[in-house]
C-alpha cells in the first residue's frame, strides 16, 4: 500500500447487508493474507471497531445513507477513522446537531471530523464528542482527543452529496498521502494518490 490511506465506497445493493458490502471492499484493498474481525470492546458482538489481522493495515467503515465507505491506512498509521454523512439527511436534519459537540449547532463538517477521530482513537462514541478539539491546520485539520492524543485528519473527496473525513494517528513521520477509489457494478476506477 504505497499511498498511505485509501478511501473508497460502493451502493449497497439491495438485500446485501451492508457490513458485507463494505468488507468487500476492505477485502479488495488489502492484501490476501489479512483477516477482519470486530469485536465490540464492550460485549464482544460483532459491531465494534475493524481489525485487520494477517497484513500491517489499520482499517475503518462508515456508512452514508445507501453506501458503504471505507479507509485503509498502511504501516505509517496505527489507527484511522472515517466518517461519511449525506449532506441531506431528513431524520437527522429535523433532530438537528444542537448541542452534540457542545453549546450550540455544530456543523455537519465538524461532526464528520470528531467522528472520524474517535474512531481512529479505538474509544468512538464511549468518549463525548463534546470534548474533542479540532483545529485547522495548513494540510487539514487536527482532532485532540481527551486521554487518546492528537490525531491528524482531512476533508476527503466522496461520493457526490457525501461529506467524508478521515483520521489517522501516525507511527511514523513523514507524509501521508491518500487515493480515491469508487466501486460501481464490479468496476473500480482509482485516481492518483493526493498529499492531504
Amino acid at each position: 500500500m504505497s499511498t498511505g490511506v485509501r478511501i473508497a465506497w460502493r451502493a449497497i445493493p439491495h438485500g446485501m447487508p451492508r457490513r458485507d458490502a463494505a468488507w468487500g471492499l476492505l477485502v479488495s484493498m488489502l492484501p490476501a493474507s489479512a483477516r477482519l474481525s470486530n469485536p465490540c470492546p464492550r460485549c464482544g458482538g460483532p459491531h465494534g471497531p475493524v481489525r485487520v489481522e494477517g497484513a500491517d493495515a489499520v482499517a475503518s467503515v462508515s456508512y452514508a445513507g445507501e453506501l458503504a465507505v471505507v479507509a485503509v491506512g498502511d504501516s505509517r498509521a496505527i489507527g484511522i477513522g472515517i466518517d461519511a454523512e449525506p449532506e441531506s439527511d431528513p431524520r437527522r436534519d429535523a433532530a438537528g446537531l444542537d448541542g452534540v459537540l457542545g453549546p450550540g449547532e455544530a456543523s455537519l463538517r465538524a461532526w464528520t471530523r470528531v467522528e472520524a477521530a474517535l474512531k481512529a482513537d479505538g474509544r468512538g462514541l464511549r468518549v463525548d464528542p463534546a470534548t474533542v478539539r479540532v483545529r485547522d491546520t495548513p494540510s487539514g485539520w487536527i482532532a485532540d482527543v481527551p486521554d487518546g492524543g492528537a490525531f491528524e485528519g482531512w476533508d476527503a473527496e466522496g461520493p457526490t452529496g457525501v461529506l467524508v473525513s478521515v483520521a489517522v494517528r501516525r507511527v511514523s513521520a513523514g507524509a501521508l498521502s491518500f487515493a480515491v477509489r469508487r466501486v460501481s457494478a464490479g468496476a473500480a476506477e482509482a485516481s492518483g494518490p493526493a498529499t492531504p
